[in-house]
């Protein structure tokens, strides 16, 4: 004798046309600020390798903020230049410091902002 299988209704499953809206729009919101964050990464990857590199190869303050903004000049950095640069020295070592902010408008009054803050030597 064979036992007879009871089927029950199937169940679906996946995402409702709502929830597929929502995940659009949260991409959308997803890429287009990590589009405009990247560059401002990466703008803050160059001015601690031009602040180190100046740190290291200068050993002025006038010739630190110099080799800076030369080395701004040709990665393009706009956030900062040579006179915003903090030299100090312990020791016989020079610190050179920065602080700046970039800010990313997204919808009104809302922005997301960035702040950096390092010291190299």
């Amino acid at each position: 004798m064979q036992a007879q299988r009871t089927t029950s209704p199937a169940r679906q499953r996946g995402l409702s046309f709502i929830g597929v809206i929502f995940l659009g729009l949260f991409a959308v919101a997803a890429f287009a600020i990590g589009g405009q964050s990247i560059p401002i990464f990466l703008e803050y990857q160059a001015i601690s390798k031009a602040s180190t590199k100046a740190a290291r190869e200068n050993s002025t303050v006038p010739d630190i903020r110099a080799a800076f903004d030369r080395a701004a000049a040709i990665d393009d950095i706009r956030s900062i230049s040579g006179k915003d640069l903090e030299v100090t020295k312990r020791g016989d070592k020079i610190i050179v410091s920065f602080k700046y902010s970039r800010e990313i408008p997204l919808a009104g009054p809302a922005y997301l902002v960035y702040r950096f803050e390092n010291s190299v030597n």
